[in-house]
């Protein structure tokens, strides 16, 4: 089945990749493209519906992404984003300028008033609140366009040529501080577009084990299983689609938490695959010893798990793919494009040059996180593994900083699992996304007992987020809190101050590391 597409048009802004995950909440399929994708290709999609995204340069300098101004000649509806709004005027014959001090530079929260009889704004409030990061002005809109939203600094916050489909916003509908935001970008899919609303996860998990029974063939395949929500439910995928040509191996680095790799172990035996389960953690704690830098250490890893993975290969004999639960946010953050890398992913940046396969199959590599979750119920996984708590790949080695020793893992292991207990008891693990401990490289004068200690500062960090693309820190009671600490310090050894983390993201990551 061909689902209906629209095309998010990447021009490097920071919130890219939410435009794609607000498309697909709207039942849309979409894909994002990088804006040197040819339009050749951009026609042979047959795109419904096309967004230009944001980005941190000005259209009138001479380096500035353009695109093929025969785009909008195509007849297909535009949507443009901040920058993409921008383009679009300064494409079409319109112009933009720097703003001035006292004329419409706009940085978030600013109040806008819109007009209603725009199909963009159908429906909703005549005024709200929406996110604005702009320094530029649109001076002269382009002949035809309407002025169909402003605020008291802009005049020009929102234009539209609805005889062509053309609709610009100033703003960023795409982000949770917009009110209405995702309302005013399902309208442009369902008024303007005519979008029907065919993107389900059923749809997906179908169409993506068909795609993986004629890629594979009779092939055998590897799939490396964490026991997290990602490689799960890739391995539920695969299981459907190849059945016992799939082997999954388990690495046990030495880096997981207390009791996990038992626990994944004990999980998969009712299942009808493939299981190896292999102890590696010298082999990993060897490599990484002194290595205090973090990328290096995701390096590391990423390549010592490909090695393990082709020994293992070898002893199953010819494997012909290996099988990675990549997702979008991985490959958003390893950089793409003309984006800044944020940090490597070992999915993703962590490859080594070689690699003793045929190919690598991602098969969640377009999904967000809460889109696996949904294919995971799709595939009749238990809720207790699709909601499972997320763990990146590098496992505790990203959340040891400075260098690894078995005992610092020890010590986090066993820090880490009173922190989820006593989350779980209160009743907040369904309130918080992800919440982990850290244990840094600082140590710090403590007393216990009538006795000075010079130990390590343990940090807690838990946040709150629909899509994981952003997070706000998560407001856990002071008691609970108070509770956690005690606990640590007085159960853990080698660990005497608690601090908790009240950064979101952005301006941090998730993880520290």
């Amino acid at each position: 089945m061909k689902h209906q597409t629209v095309i998010v048009l990447d021009f490097g802004g920071q919130y890219n990749q939410l435009i794609a995950r607000r498309v697909r909440e709207c039942s849309v399929y979409c894909e994002v493209k990088p804006y040197t994708t040819p339009l050749s290709e951009i026609k042979a999609m047959e795109p419904i519906g096309i967004i230009f995204t944001g980005g941190p340069n000005s259209v009138y300098e001479a380096e500035a992404p353009h695109y093929d101004p025969e785009i909008f000649n195509l007849g297909i509806p535009i949507l443009g984003i901040c920058y993409g709004c921008q383009l679009m005027a300064h494409t079409l014959g319109g112009q933009v300028t720097a703003a001035q001090e006292d004329t419409a530079r706009e940085y978030g929260k600013t109040m806008t008033y819109f007009h209603s009889s725009c199909k963009l704004f159908k429906d909703l409030p005549l005024e709200g609140i929406t996110w604005m990061s702009h320094g530029d002005y649109m001076a002269r809109v382009p002949e035809g366009f309407q002025l169909v939203a402003q605020t008291d600094m802009c005049p020009t916050a929102a234009i539209c040529d609805e005889s062509r489909g053309f609709y610009g916003v100033q703003f960023h509908p795409e982000v949770n501080h917009t009110e209405n935001g995702v309302k005013m970008i399902r309208n442009f899919l369902y008024e303007v577009c005519g979008a029907a609303g065919d993107w389900t996860m059923g749809d997906y998990c179908r169409t993506a084990i068909a795609a993986i029974r004629e890629k594979v063939g009779s092939g055998k395949v590897l799939l490396a299983l964490s026991g997290g929500v990602d490689s799960s439910v890739a391995a539920a995928l695969l299981a459907e689609a190849v059945g016992n040509q799939l082997t999954c191996v388990f690495v046990d680095h030495g880096l997981m938490r207390k009791n996990e790799g038992d626990e994944v172990e004990a999980a998969f035996k009712k299942w009808d695959i493939n299981f190896v389960r292999v102890d590696a953690e010298t082999r990993f704690l060897l490599k990484l010893a002194g290595v205090a830098e973090p990328e290096q250490k995701r390096k590391i890893i990423g390549e010592e798990f490909i090695r393990v993975f082709e020994e293992e290969g070898k002893k199953i004999g010819s494997v012909d793919y290996l099988v990675q639960g990549t997702i979008y946010p991985d490959v958003i953050e390893s950089g793409a494009g003309d984006a800044a890398t944020i940090k490597s992913h070992h999915n993703v940046g962590g490859l080594p040059d070689y690699v003793d396969f045929k190919e690598i199959i991602e098969p969640l590599r377009m999904l967000f996180k809460d889109e696996v979750r949904q294919l995971g119920r799709e595939l009749g996984l238990p809720d207790y593994l699709v909601q499972r708590q997320p763990f990146p790949g590098p496992g505790l080695a990203i959340r040891i900083i400075g260098d690894i020793t078995k005992e610092k893992a020890d010590t986090l292991r066993d820090a880490d699992a009173i922190f989820r207990e006593e989350i779980a008891a209160a009743g907040w693990d369904t309130q918080i996304s992800q919440y982990f401990a850290v244990l840094t490289n600082r140590r710090s004068v403590g007393v216990m007992g009538d006795g000075r200690t010079y130990d390590y500062t343990l940090a807690l960090r838990g946040v709150t987020t629909s899509d994981f693309m952003t997070a706000d820190w998560a407001r856990i009671p002071y008691d609970l809190l108070d509770k956690i600490s005690v606990r640590i310090v007085n159960e853990v050894k080698g660990i005497n101050r608690i601090v908790y983390d009240i950064t979101s993201k952005p301006p941090a990551t998730i993880e520290w590391e």
